[in-house]
């Protein structure tokens, strides 16, 4: 920690920080002129100032501004508004184009879909860039599309949507996390010539990746087994069974089944060991390195190449060039510059959740395991490695804990006895597994070795699928704001530091963060706590919510436990809500001084009823315009469990009555002020 580089931190951290600008105040203007100013007036204080040994602090506050406005208009250039050649400038609205694209990448199918991330090349003869999401109907292919593929396809482009209902998971924005900005879906029929293009290297590693799972299916694995051997050793999820991929999840155990950080150190040592004898031959060391590097960057593009595989093979790569030149640097500096550069190569990695969870954990290991693991020293081989892996996981889970119940609404009470019984063997399964793998490339897998490994698997399971049962140590439904977000991660940096070195100011500025933690706490449950009833929007199904407090009313036709449902379960979690009743639709409903009146599929006439708000569920048959006479309502609301046709011309009589339409297919669901 002595060899930390506090400018490397201090650049890494004015990175991000214009990343994060750029990503939430979205501009119109391409800030060049100020880059360059700030580039050319570092430039002249750094020609000034070459020859004395400590730099101004004008030029320290400049540099650090500079590197703001790098990470700033990095992240502008890549959004379509300022690339001329984005094909989402060609298309034509709402009509189908003649789209030339190429497939990127292939994504976890859908139950109706395949998808793809497929780049545009082309928009009706027209030259253009960009990624667009594909979505192919399933079972309309005798085989699925592959990397490299080029298509020539006859299809209409349109926006990714955004959630019909509050507090769900935003399906688009998580694509413009990647780049993609629309979407496309297709039948057999509208693809119209499919080639094989210019082969790329994940094109070839995605086929090799294809290779070695045949060989895998062939040596009589079991399913189970053989999904998780393609999780940890190739990247792969897909095959997974869900209900065993939850059971992970509850058992705090997720983490191995994303190839990331952790498989990547494992192997990093793993190849030491087995390139050691390389280093008694001459320029040694450099081969050796050169191999380590060369194997760990091949596993990477192998796995697909993932964010956090991305970022900690750039991190070991580093650890291993310092290595060969003799130079010892702080784990720190490694991380900070493997963030650095992969943040100038693409600044909406940091917008990944497995991307900031990588780091988050590996900085927290490097910052707080070296203390805590102070506090004992045992001599016994067995219990020194116990101590290890025991603090290891605590120093890991504290920095995850906050963006764990961010995004995912559940912590794991058991996670230390997890990772105390997987840690220590995670090795050998993946060595044992990358073993077999190779040798089922070559059809030469020795059966016994095949019966050992799967029986390792299944031992595996078997303990995760334990642990997860244990529903008592499972913290789930937890409400976690984004401000609680900072104010936690702001208490436990600065709790940190003085545990790990005291000052009365410090300590004070610790107890500051403790009050902050407090008043954002009070605040989100006075936010939460009022009261609110919607109509949310579900195919079909007609659902009304109310909460006032902590109680949650679901008002529906068919009284079945929507508890852990869409799209009740995301709202509930939201409000903190903690008592949950679900109850028939009623005829009527009185919300702060206005009627609600539900008209069904038989609409029964209502009497001395003036200016209510209509809300009409089941597609029934009425004469709008009579209502609309009669009764003279305030608003009309149809929800998700009417005909879109009817929906249509509902909204024709709507704007001819001058009447305001809410239509929760269209508009998503509706909240009442």
């Amino acid at each position: 920690m002595k060899l930390i580089n506090l400018s490397l931190v201090q650049l890494s951290l004015c990175l991000i920080a214009g990343i994060v600008f750029a990503h939430f105040v979205q501009s119109n203007v391409l800030y060049t002129l100020p880059l360059g100013l700030s580039i050319f007036t570092l430039f002249i204080l750094w020609y000034l100032g070459r020859k004395q040994i400590n730099r101004s602090i004008l030029f320290g506050i400049c540099t650090l501004f500079t590197f703001t406005l790098i990470g700033f208009l990095n992240y502008q250039i890549r959004l379509p508004k300022f690339q001329k050649k984005h094909f989402t400038h060609y298309y034509s609205q709402g009509q189908p184009d003649l789209l030339g694209v190429t497939i990127k990448e292939v994504l976890k199918p859908s139950q109706f879909d395949t998808k793809y991330l497929a780049e545009v090349w082309a928009v009706n003869e027209q030259l253009t860039r960009g990624k667009l999401l594909l979505q192919l109907k399933r079972d309309s292919l005798s085989h699925h599309l592959s990397i490299d593929d080029q298509l020539v396809i006859y299809a209409s482009i349109s926006e990714i949507p955004s959630p019909l209902n509050p507090h769900q998971f935003d399906y688009s924005k998580y694509m413009q996390s990647l780049g993609v900005y629309a979407q496309s879906r297709i039948t057999q029929k509208d693809i119209l010539t499919t080639n094989l293009g210019k082969r790329t290297v994940t094109g070839r590693a995605a086929q090799f990746r294809r290779f070695l799972i045949n060989k895998l299916q062939k040596i009589g694995i079991s399913a189970r087994e053989e999904s998780i051997t393609q999780a940890l050793i190739l990247g792969q999820r897909h095959d997974i069974d869900p209900d065993l991929y939850r059971s992970y999840a509850a058992a705090g155990a997720i983490h191995i089944l994303a190839v990331s950080g952790l498989h990547v150190g494992i192997i990093y040592f793993i190849l030491l060991f087995i390139t050691s004898p390389v280093k008694h031959l001459p320029f040694g060391l450099t081969i050796q390195i050169v191999l380590i590097i060369g194997f760990l960057w091949g596993f990477a593009f192998l796995t697909g190449g993932s964010p956090s595989v991305i970022r900690a093979v750039t991190m070991f790569s580093l650890f291993a060039l310092a290595k060969s030149l003799n130079r010892p640097t702080s784990s720190i500096n490694s991380l900070c510059l493997s963030l650095f550069l992969l943040l100038l190569i693409n600044p909406k990695w940091l917008f990944h959740v497995g991307f900031q969870l990588s780091y988050i954990a590996v900085f927290a290991i490097l910052w707080i395991y070296p203390k805590l693991s102070s506090y004992w020293k045992p001599k016994n081989i067995v219990f020194k490695k116990l101590w290890d892996v025991l603090t290891v996981t605590i120093a890991a889970q504290l920095g995850l804990l906050p963006l764990s119940l961010f995004y995912f609404h559940q912590f794991p009470g058991l996670f230390f006895l997890t990772n105390l019984v997987i840690l220590p063997v995670l090795g050998i399964i993946l060595f044992l597994g990358l073993l077999i793998v190779c040798l089922a490339a070559l059809d030469s897998a020795p059966t016994f070795l095949v019966e050992w490994y799967s029986k390792l698997i299944l031992l595996l399971n078997q303990f995760i699928t334990w642990v997860a049962g244990q529903d008592n140590w499972v913290v789930t439904d937890v409400s976690f704001s984004q401000w609680k977000l900072i104010a936690t991660y702001i208490l436990i940096i600065s709790f940190t530091i003085v545990w790990k070195k005291y000052s009365p100011k410090q300590m004070l500025f610790a107890f500051g963060s403790l009050a902050f933690l407090l008043l954002v706490s009070i605040w989100d449950r006075h936010r939460s706590s009022t009261e609110q009833l919607i109509v949310f929007h579900r195919y079909k199904t007609t659902l009304l919510g109310y909460t006032n407090g902590q109680k949650m009313v679901v008002f529906g036709r068919n009284t079945v436990n929507n508890l852990d449902s869409y799209p009740i379960k995301g709202y509930r979690i939201e409000k903190n809500s903690k008592e949950y009743i679900e109850e028939g639709l009623p005829k009527i409903l009185n919300y702060k001084n206005q009627v609600i009146l539900v008209i069904d599929s038989i609409p029964v006439f209502p009497a001395n009823l003036k200016h209510p708000t209509l809300l009409l569920t089941n597609s029934p048959r009425l004469h709008l315009e009579r209502w609309i006479d009669s009764l003279q309502p305030k608003q009309i609301i149809a929800d998700g469990s009417n005909f879109n046709s009817m929906i249509a011309r509902w909204g024709q009589t709507c704007e001819h009555k001058k009447i305001p339409f809410h239509a929760t297919s269209e508009k998503g669901s509706y909240i009442f002020k």
